[in-house]
């Protein structure tokens, strides 16, 4: 029992990071650069979000677990991370694309050692959104777009034992969806070099319910760069044949934003 109970909760923290995560309009773009007349402008801001996790999981038929977990409990885990956005816009259209992918691992020695000795668990999550967006206010100090897009999330994970009856099984459970988001997303200039961004989305799909929003302040550092440093919060609810991710993942944003 006290060896499911810990893999349970090392399925919790490793699921979490999807959220992941993330996933929407750029965090660190603002709408500085005016696009000549006619023609597309384009921006790509890779970021970084330390965020903490809280909520409940399930997987592979095992009871509910609660989450409350800090980033720095799943940054311990954390293997490998993309966090990219990008945007091309022509006037008041705009196409953009958010892509978060996290691998995650983790390896704790058993109690008893008599089923195992040992157990490792892998996590892999893609979150990608894909969307368009209209501007409905635009002047000189900013910009108000309502945009709308879909958003596909897959989670998989692994588990493997080592050492005695178990060695070298392994067993493994995922799940993946696609939500449908609306929502706004806009920039507001406070000086010539610092502005005000965020947005706000909600959706649903294969979830009960998805949602994501995010305010910060940024710095325009020249034509070509910009940073960006705010908060997010992001909600997802999905639940499936035995397979559960019920969760909201919130902490500090930061982004460098490069527009050509």
């Amino acid at each position: 029992m006290k060896c499911v109970v810990k893999v349970c909760f090392v399925l919790a923290a490793l699921s979490s990071t999807s959220a992941v995560a993330a996933d929407l309009v750029s965090a660190a773009a603002p709408a500085t650069s005016p696009a000549v007349e006619g023609g597309w402008t384009y921006s790509v801001s890779p970021y970084f979000w330390a965020a903490g996790l809280s909520g409940e999981t399930s997987q592979f038929g095992l009871p509910v677990v609660d989450i409350d977990a800090s980033f720095s409990n799943i940054f311990d885990n954390l293997d490998f991370a993309v966090m990219l956005i990008g945007e091309a816009r022509n006037g008041p259209y705009s196409l953009f694309g958010d892509l978060i992918y996290t691998d995650l691992s983790s390896s704790k020695a058993t109690p008893l050692g008599i089923l195992a000795t040992s157990v490792e668990v892998e996590s892999s999550t893609f979150a990608g959104l894909i969307g368009a967006g209209y501007s409905v206010l635009d002047g000189p100090s900013g910009r108000l777009d309502l945009v709308g897009g879909a958003r596909v999330w897959s989670v998989d994970t692994e588990i493997s034992f080592d050492g005695a009856f178990l060695n070298g099984r392994k067993r493994s459970d995922g799940a993946t969806w696609v939500d449908g988001l609306i929502g706004v997303r806009g920039n507001f200039a406070l000086t010539p070099q610092f502005y005000a961004t965020g947005w706000g989305l909600v959706g649903a799909g294969g979830a009960d319910v998805d949602w994501d929003v995010m305010a910060g302040v940024g710095y325009n550092i020249n034509e070509t760069f910009s940073a960006t440093l705010g908060y997010r919060a992001l909600g997802v609810d999905y639940n499936d044949d035995g397979f559960l991710f019920d969760v909201v993942q919130q902490g500090p944003i930061a982004g460098l934003t490069i527009r050509f």
